[in-house]
């Protein structure tokens, strides 16, 4: 058994200073009933606790690590810039160099403005659509996260497309009463939506949901979304603040056809520094103030430190022509072994992936949405990541989330972690 004596006490003393000791709830592993390894250095594929438990880790700061911690290359690039300043509110050729490598790979991209995180992304975004259709409704999916922003926290009805109601205290109503929700992959619930409104200014979604497991749209349901929002002058969003540059190197538009009007960015294109972005048609873009009236503005946007990192990381993804093969190659040898030794224990389970990014459920049938994630047995799964951990493998420490593949992972590894897993389902069939 490993020792968390120092991890331990570090939560209790951060419960003293901290609400329930994180500054994000996922951390604190009370969907897994347990105490969170408080982590000192990460190497590679390798992330070390402060008790010297050394872990294998298939979160990678929730997917921006597409090489790993501490990449040598990132790492030199965020400390030349550092080395000039940490930051200056001020323009600088770093985000210029940036936002062209970006809209160079994606065709739905023309212009883009850089922020500090994905959830503000988000929030800008569907300001800019608001502004760009002067119409305020919403549609959103049940079980897609996109940041805590007001409007969008809110919880899943009764399965109909309706409005929403807060699912977080805080949240008034009328900050969520422009939010009708409808079903992922369902597209007569967004019909419905449609035919409840003539309000409606976007619809947002995850083209790769990450947030209720990995669960990606059907390439058909995407095809009906655009026509529907063509029909009905609504932007259609992709966030993609968790695929873009993961999945593949154009996200989820690396997988269909289909082009959004704005696209939503984060993690990835910062290297691992807090960045998000989002970026859209020229006719769209020009509504943001300066060039419009649709406001958005921060100090640290394009912080050269940020920018510096994600120029990088994105370089050495441009570079290296075959990155994204062998990691999903990776990504389905790993799936392939949990789901064959499942299989030898009599466990249910389902696998998916899409490029470097994977996941899984102890579920009866395939997840589609929400819904059929819901069924999902997570005390099972609590058990599961608990015997991992304790072998020395790092999963997202709920249900619903992702997984993912890094540069620094080999076949050797994805084997090890295969025949561990075989030996925790025997232990908790």
């Amino acid at each position: 058994m490993l020792k968390h004596e120092n991890s331990i006490k570090a939560y209790l003393k951060a419960k003293e200073l901290i609400p329930g000791g994180v500054n994000s709830p996922v951390r604190a592993f009370l969907s897994v009933g347990q105490t969170p390894p408080f982590i000192a250095e990460g190497k590679g594929a390798y992330i070390t606790d402060i008790d010297g438990n050394r872990y294998l880790d298939f979160v990678q700061s929730w997917g921006p690590l597409i090489f790993g911690h501490a990449d040598k290359d990132i790492e030199k690039a965020a400390v030349k810039a550092i080395k000039k300043g940490l930051s200056f509110g001020a323009p600088t050729k770093a985000e210029t160099k940036l936002a062209e490598i970006i809209c160079s790979i994606f065709p739905s991209v023309q212009k883009i403005r850089f922020v500090s995180s994905g959830t503000e992304a988000v929030m800008s975004a569907i300001r800019l659509a608001r502004g760009y259709t002067k119409k305020d409704d919403i549609i959103k999916f049940k079980g897609c996260y996109h940041g805590h922003s007001d409007s969008l926290l809110v919880q899943a009805g009764s399965g109909a497309a309706t409005f929403g109601s807060p699912s977080s205290p805080g949240v008034p109503e009328d900050f969520v009463k422009h939010t009708l929700l409808a079903d992922y992959n369902d597209i007569e619930s967004v019909k419905k939506c449609f035919e409840e409104s003539e309000n409606i200014a976007c619809v947002l979604i995850e083209p790769i949901a990450g947030n209720m497991g990995l669960v990606p749209a059907d390439i058909e349901f995407l095809k009906e979304l655009r026509v529907l929002c063509d029909k009905y002058n609504a932007v259609l969003i992709f966030d993609e603040v968790m695929s873009g540059f993961r999945a593949s190197l154009r996200g989820a538009q690396g997988f269909t056809k289909v082009e959004p009007d704005i696209v939503t960015f984060g993690k990835v294109i910062g290297g691992g520094m807090p960045v998000g972005a989002f970026g859209g048609k020229k006719e769209i873009m020009s509504h943001l103030s300066p060039e419009g009236a649709v406001y958005q503005a921060g100090t640290l946007s394009g912080n050269p430190v940020a920018m510096s990192a994600g120029f990088m990381s994105i370089s050495k993804i441009l570079k290296n022509k075959k990155l994204y093969e062998r990691l999903g190659l990776l990504a389905k040898a790993l799936m392939r072994g949990f789901k064959e030794s499942a299989d030898k224990e009599g466990i249910p389970l389902q696998v998916c992936i899409r490029g470097s990014m994977f996941g899984f459920f102890f579920n009866e049938k395939e997840v589609k949405n929400f819904d059929d994630a819901l069924k999902s047995d997570t005390k099972r799964f609590a058990a599961f990541h608990k015997g991992m951990l304790e072998r020395g493998f790092y999963f997202a420490c709920s249900q619903f989330e992702t997984g993912f593949i890094c540069d620094a992972m080999d076949e050797k590894m994805i084997k090890k972690t295969i025949a561990a897993a075989g030996e925790v389902l025997k232990e908790i069939k």
